[in-house]
């Protein structure tokens, strides 16, 4: 009667004031029953076994509670309120039903231990939440205990102690980073208590870039047999960083992986690609990154690289570029070989370091064209019964217009095999270390059919495969191919497939302007000495900028301005000039330094150092001259600097040598990839 009298009461609100507009209350039907059922169970503790009982939901407006014991009728009560029973020692079900708006109901049943002996054997549990690494969940386990209080910071004197119900957990976000000490007080029906105490430490969040240096294990999670640590760099070979993240693939999913949950959603407003460095026992290995919405998974972005291998380090990038930005990502997934089993072994274990955000690639300046049809016409060769042939535009039906006037013609007749294709020989190796992407304009007359790229190296022992679809059907698209992963060699064999896997139907295609792309960021040069800036020298040596007109002949560079650097006898063997720049270098984007020296000496050590303001934080890089008398461009490596604002560049000449009245030169301190 009760509940029928509330409800009645509720319904009678919802109606004064109705109109015949308004008054319609379908939405009810729709109402779910209530959620998220419990109760909390507070005992006075005086051996009296007064147990105050205060249920909750998410959706429920009344209860009625069963107190397992011989009590025969049910506790009705509403929202909100609570009422005490006594019990004797023991252990007793409640049970718990909450009753929504609409009659709705959802029961639970819930343990409560009355005991009056002190609590004995606690244990706490205290974690960092995923999703915020200022969260610490709580949650505690002890004999003939009923409840407990949890104070989240001892060094508080007026803290009050936040419940905790048995199986419960409790939650708190702290202000600032540092070590806190956490206490648990175990509660039972008597007087006595037991406690516990525990450290915790709330550090930094978790945001790109993510080199390992600063993060434990807890960084990230595995699953699905996957496993994780932060350990000591195992090779310092082309990766300078004392810590990095290892991940071991062990059975039994083939989508094993590992998730880094991070602090705040990442920012792809203009940086839309992921770098990272790699080590991998196995060569041509695929590591696919996907990045995911923290709270549903199926709003995510996802890109793969392919993996030299051969147990080395190196520098994968992932592009995101066409993510939907409209979505929040906080989550970024990695898989090792996906669609394979691990074993757990040395073959399985991989180690990453230096995830960071980087610039899209920036557009046509870093095409260059290997073979576009226009000049003397190459010799294709084809094979498995096709046909091809450079055809000129004008002479083909009108609507397949494009810029050039020729383009190659590709024909798979009935009775052509399913790996038809065509070959072309370079006269020169691709330069892969350069331009890692190949892009191909094609037009087809199918919708999803598969174009593959081949490359090949003179004897066809090296050779490495890029599939694409098209998009669209009887139009020209660029297909652009990653080759990032492909083995050194020297590629002297372009290899094309149309509609790979399908046997000849009599169909033709077309395809043009095969080149090569620089998918990296353009190089940036931050100080070319064209406006004289502050040289700083010390250790006694010298540094300047000069007009080079005012040298002796056979110094030629492409700039007015260089700068000088002079060490004289009894310069220190650390001599050397420094240059503060105006705004922080961008190493997120770009990774490597190059600098043009000029240099009266062969195998003459020049340093690089990089310095933030007060030089709390540095790095240093070191390279020798390899020609004398002549400019030469050395690159220095930075990819493993720890982050930080570098505002300073450091250059030492003959590095370790004493001064020798020799003079050197250098010019285009430039950001390059």
């Amino acid at each position: 009667m009760k509940i029928l009298k509330y409800i009645l009461s509720l319904t009678l609100v919802f109606c004064f004031g109705c109109t015949e507009d308004d008054s319609d209350l379908s939405f009810i039907d729709n109402v779910a029953a209530p959620s998220n059922v419990s109760a909390q169970f507070l005992i006075t503790q005086d051996n009296t076994g007064l147990v105050t009982i205060t249920p909750n939901s998410e959706g429920g407006v009344s209860y009625n509670i069963t107190l397992g014991d011989d009590t025969p009728e049910a506790v009705s009560i509403n929202q909100g309120e609570n009422f005490q029973h006594t019990y004797a020692e023991g252990t007793y079900s409640i049970g718990v039903e909450a009753i929504g708006i609409t009659g709705l109901t959802t029961v639970v049943s819930q343990d409560l231990v009355v005991s009056f002996r002190t609590p004995e054997n606690l244990e706490i549990t205290a974690q960092i939440d995923p999703s915020n690494p200022f969260v610490i969940n709580v949650s505690a386990t002890a004999d003939f205990a009923a409840s407990f209080l949890v104070f989240f910071d001892t060094s508080n004197p007026d803290e009050v102690g936040t419940p905790l119900a048995l199986d419960g957990t409790a939650s708190f976000e702290y202000p600032n980073v540092g070590d806190y000490t956490i206490k648990v007080e175990a509660l039972s029906g008597g007087s006595e208590t037991s406690e516990l105490t525990v450290v915790v430490t709330v550090s930094s969040p978790v945001e790109l870039p993510i080199d390992f240096e600063i993060f434990d294990s807890s960084v990230f999670q595995g699953f699905g047999g996957a496993s994780n640590a932060v350990i000591d760099n195992p090779d310092a070979n082309g990766n300078n960083s004392a810590k990095v993240g290892q991940i071991i693939k062990g059975a039994p999913e083939v989508w094993a992986g590992n998730v880094i949950t991070l602090s705040a959603p990442i920012d792809f407003s203009e940086k839309k690609v992921i770098k990272m460095n790699v080590w991998s026992p196995r060569p041509g290995g695929q590591v696919l990154l996907k990045v995911e919405n923290i709270d549903d998974g199926n709003i995510n972005y996802e890109s793969s690289a392919v993996t030299l291998g051969n147990s080395a380090w190196e520098e994968v990038s992932f592009d995101l570029s066409a993510i939907d930005t409209g979505n929040t990502y906080q989550k970024i997934v990695l898989f090792f070989d996906i669609g394979t089993t691990g074993d757990g072994s040395s073959d399985w274990t991989f180690y990453i370091d230096d995830i960071k955000q980087a610039f899209p690639s920036t557009g046509s300046f870093e095409k260059m064209i290997i073979e576009n049809f226009e000049g003397a016409v190459p010799t294709l060769l084809p094979f498995g019964n096709a046909a091809a042939e450079v055809v000129t535009l004008d002479d083909l039906p009108s609507g397949l217009g494009l810029v050039t006037a020729n383009v190659a013609q590709f024909s798979k007749p009935g009775g052509a095999e399913v790996w038809a294709g065509v070959t072309q020989e370079l006269s020169a190796p691709l330069d892969l270390d350069i331009y890692s992407n190949i892009s191909v304009k094609t037009w087809s007359p199918k919708t999803g059919a598969m174009v593959k790229l081949k490359l090949e190296n003179g004897d066809a022992s090296i050779v490495w495969e890029v599939d694409m679809n098209t998009t669209v059907s009887d139009a020209w698209e660029e297909l652009i191919y990653d080759f990032s992963g492909a083995p050194a060699a020297d590629y002297v064999k372009v290899v094309l497939f149309f509609d790979f896997g399908v046997g000849g139907d009599d169909s033709v295609y077309y395809y043009d302007d095969i080149q090569l792309i620089n998918n990296g960021t353009p190089p940036s040069v931050f100080e070319d000495f064209e406006t004289v800036p502050a040289l700083l020298p010390f250790g006694n040596a010298a540094a300047e900028v000069i007009n080079l007109d005012d040298l002796p002949s056979g110094l030629g560079n492409v700039n007015a301005k260089v700068a000088q650097f002079s060490k004289p006898g009894g310069a220190e063997v650390w001599a050397g000039a420094t240059r503060e720049l105006a705004a922080p270098l961008d190493l997120d984007a770009y990774n490597k330094i190059s600098v043009k020296t000029w240099s009266p000496k062969t195998g003459a050590m020049i340093k690089v150092k990089l310095e933030n303001a007060d030089a709390s934080i540095v790095w240093e890089v070191d390279m020798n001259t390899t020609v004398s008398d002549a400019w030469e461009e050395l690159v220095y490596d930075f990819s493993g600097a720890p982050a930080a604002d570098y505002v300073k560049i450091v250059i030492f000449f003959d590095f370790g040598v004493g001064g020798d009245d020799s003079v050197y030169y250098f010019d285009d301190y430039t950001l390059t990839d």
